[in-house]
């Protein structure tokens, strides 16, 4: 059994895993439905018991491979999963997330998300979230894509049980470090960073190449160690192969140098102005 992966916690007081596991473009294929779900059966095996999903993914194909994953161990897992913004009004909100539990087969999701801000006021999406609260159907919610302007609306909007904010965070996407991410920190709002290790191409980026050699790790691990070496920051890489799952695994024990940090800022330096926030 593998060594316990560090938590931190929710504003409630919740403590999850900082290492969970994506599942975007996950359900897409049935013909990879079975390594989709072994990938993440072996996630659990290693201790990364937050799974995070969404309605969008696979058009609702990702909650599917999720159900299959977790069946006979559904009391391990932390499940995170979001509404489509077009769907977010008080009753469509209840309508998408019943929907969502039918297809996760369970009674309730432990955190769930406002997938990214749409034309829908946020009171009306605030409110059927705590309807939603109410009837046991999802423990938490929270919010995904939201900058620090839409996150002073939310809680104009009465959004003050708000427990994270999924954003990209990445050594290719630092805007948030200018405000939200210290922001957001200062508040105990923990951040959720979704495609931590970027979208492959980090990989061939010599200094990260370098790194990893002088730790004798992979450029993917690195990448995903200096997510992680960020209190209050989750990261939920999504893998479908067993060795890419290891190797995630294997990352949060990487401990970075202070050498290896000024490198990584003068390759890809932190910013110094407000950024428009990045999404994908």
């Amino acid at each position: 059994m593998a060594d316990r992966i560090p938590t931190t916690s929710l504003p409630s007081g919740v403590s999850v895993p900082v290492l969970g596991q994506g599942t975007w473009r996950m359900g897409e294929d049935a013909r990879r439905r079975a390594e989709e779900v072994a990938a993440l059966r072996l996630g659990l095996d290693l201790g990364m018991t937050l799974i995070d999903t969404a309605e969008m993914y696979g058009s609702g194909g990702a909650e599917e491979v999720v159900r299959e994953a977790i069946d006979g161990r559904r009391q391990e897992i932390f499940l995170v999963s979001k509404v489509l913004p077009s769907k977010a009004s008080h009753s469509g909100t209840i309508r998408a997330c019943e929907a969502s539990l039918k297809r996760l087969g369970t009674d309730r999701i432990e955190l769930y998300l406002l997938h990214w801000r749409g034309r829908v006021p946020l009171a009306e999406t605030v409110a059927a979230f705590e309807t939603l609260k109410s009837q046991g159907k999802i423990l938490h919610w929270g919010v995904s894509n939201f900058d620090v302007d839409d996150m002073a609306d939310l809680a104009a909007a009465g959004g003050t049980s708000v427990e994270t904010n999924q954003v990209l965070y990445n050594l290719q996407a630092r805007g948030i470090e200018f405000d939200l991410l210290p922001k957001s920190l200062a508040d105990d709002l923990p951040i959720m960073a979704y495609s931590p290790v970027g979208q492959g191409d980090l990989a061939r980026q010599p200094t990260l190449v370098e790194i990893a050699r002088r730790h004798g790790a992979t450029a993917a691990q690195v990448a995903l160690a200096w997510v992680l070496r960020q209190p209050g920051v989750i990261a939920i890489p999504k893998a479908s192969r067993p060795e890419h799952i290891r190797q995630n695994r294997a990352a949060v024990d990487l401990q970075l140098s202070a050498e290896d940090l000024a490198q990584f800022d003068a390759a890809f330096p932190p910013p110094r102005r407000k950024q428009p926030l990045e999404v994908i």
